[in-house]
């Protein structure tokens, strides 16, 4: 396809950011070639893969990874994943792969799991915060392999978003945030997973889970016979110290409006919403409401946005930030959000919500 920009957009701020559609089936490889070049010569390219869109840079050029930094605001203590192409272009970028990061890759990459290893000598302190361990993972999205392979270096990279946004699930939201901040977008349609990858730490006593994500802690054990979930994932505290994974000490993924989660057996919560948002009505405050297909009847409730069914967790992550994002839209002051039971894939979900929420939970 062709260089272009998206409908209903205004230009702005600074440099000139280049948007291309990309064909998802088939990338064109010069137009790959062109990111490719970007990420060699120190620019930024936002790219989709499989969970949301990152932003990336040439993972072994420090002074390109500052530059992430710097677009999305990001803090320079919280550390980035490093995406390859091949499981062999890990071998400069670690000091060590145990046995079981083998399996875990044989049994996951391509695909969205990041693994956590002791970093090798080769990689800038930049891309792992001081720490010494680095993230990896192998995107499963033809974009993102076809990019990383023109490039030909491995590339740092965040979700492409203003950092503490919800994440982009398309090259929109991309522009939306980082337009005039970044060198390229590559628009190879909506993402299919909706949150980002699973962020799995093998350099701890036990195999832990740091970010819950599309590869689910059971389908983890499959593979391990026991996985720790660290406690971060599962609640909204922000942590202490330097975060070992993304997504852990800060708050993340948070629409303009407040975020207050109400938790519990389905027919409490929507009863507790309902209530809440006559409430708060009264009181002359405008308020959405986050559902579920499958859920309670929330007409006349407030600006309703339904994202999959909360039998189906997967169709809910598929949705959620671009949920969020939609509701910035909008005049709402307040969402009030149902919560889901945090088994699976619905771990993911209500990670970033309570992550979106600042720790604004209900229970009923």
């Amino acid at each position: 396809m062709h260089e272009g920009s998206p409908k209903n957009y205004d230009t702005n701020k600074g440099i000139a950011t280049k948007y291309i559609k990309v064909n998802l089936v088939n990338p064109e490889a010069e137009l790959l070639e062109a990111g490719g070049l970007i990420l060699r010569q120190g620019g930024l390219v936002a790219f989709p893969t499989e969970t949301v869109y990152g932003l990336g840079a040439n993972a072994l050029d420090g002074r390109a990874v500052k530059g992430i930094f710097q677009a999305k605001g990001r803090p320079a203590d919280n550390p980035l994943i490093v995406h390859v192409a091949s499981r062999e272009a890990i071998g400069g970028l670690v000091k060590e792969a145990p046995g079981v990061a083998k399996e875990l890759m044989d049994a996951f990459w391509p695909g969205p799991l990041t693994i956590i290893l002791p970093v090798g000598k080769g990689v800038p302190a930049e891309v792992t915060a001081g720490l010494d361990t680095v993230a990896l993972r192998m995107p499963r999205h033809p974009v993102a392999l076809g990019l990383i392979h023109a490039a030909g270096v491995p590339v740092a990279a965040p979700s492409a978003n203003t950092s503490g946004r919800p994440s982009p699930t398309t090259a929109q939201h991309v522009l939306n945030d980082l337009e005039g901040q970044i060198d390229m977008v590559l628009d190879g349609g909506p993402a299919g997973v909706g949150v980002e990858s699973t962020v799995l730490d093998l350099t701890l006593p036990e195999p832990t889970v740091l970010r819950p994500g599309g590869i689910t802690p059971e389908e983890l054990c499959l593979v391990l016979g026991t996985v720790n979930v660290d406690p971060q994932a599962l609640y909204a505290n922000k942590g202490e110290g330097r975060p070992r994974s993304p997504g852990m000490k800060y708050t993340h993924y948070a629409p303009r409006a407040q975020l207050l989660i109400v938790e519990g057996r389905a027919e409490a919560v929507a009863l507790k919403i309902k209530e809440l948002a006559s409430e708060y009505r009264d009181r002359g405050r405008r308020v959405g409401i986050l559902s579920y297909e499958d859920s309670a009847d929330f007409t006349n409730t407030g600006e309703v946005i339904l994202v999959g069914r909360r039998s189906q967790p997967e169709t809910v992550a598929a949705k959620l930030f671009a949920a969020l994002r939609l509701f910035d839209e909008t005049d709402v002051e307040l969402i009030l959000a149902e919560g889901i039971d945090d088994r699976g894939v619905g771990l993911a979900v209500m990670n970033r919500l309570r992550k979106a929420a600042g720790g604004r939970i209900i229970h009923v």
